[in-house]
């Protein structure tokens, strides 16, 4: 069975820092892209930021480049967001999604996706 588990969101005051964690299991994860996503309330999901299977491109959305960064650890089959300079705007539920094909910015693309973790910024 397939998992991914997110970990690592909270409640932190902006200009705060949060480092999101992504677990899969029942996979080979390093042979997926992938992708982190948030939803806010009555708004869409969107696509925060996307690596390569071996982790050499990724992408970041115009809105979190230069505060938030992605990587992974194959050997522990893991996925990380690292989130400076946290604005109230980044208030969200934060997913992982893995996909077997190329890293793609839609959600649906994506064959794989975490429950989520909430991450609220107060101003």
């Amino acid at each position: 069975q397939v998992q991914l588990v997110e970990s690592g969101g909270g409640l932190v005051q902006a200009g705060g820092s949060l480092r999101l964690s992504c677990a899969a299991s029942g996979l080979t994860f390093s042979t997926y892209a992938v992708g982190w996503f948030r939803q806010a309330p009555g708004k869409e999901r969107e696509v925060v930021a996307t690596i390569t299977r071996i982790g050499i491109r990724t992408y970041y959305s115009d809105f979190v480049k230069g505060r938030f960064t992605i990587s992974r650890d194959a050997a522990r089959n893991m996925a990380f967001l690292q989130m400076n300079s946290l604005k109230p705007e980044d208030t969200a539920i934060y997913y992982c999604a893995a996909a077997s094909g190329s890293e793609s910015l839609k959600s649906y693309h994506y064959d794989y996706r975490g429950q989520g973790t909430q991450v609220t910024v107060s101003s």
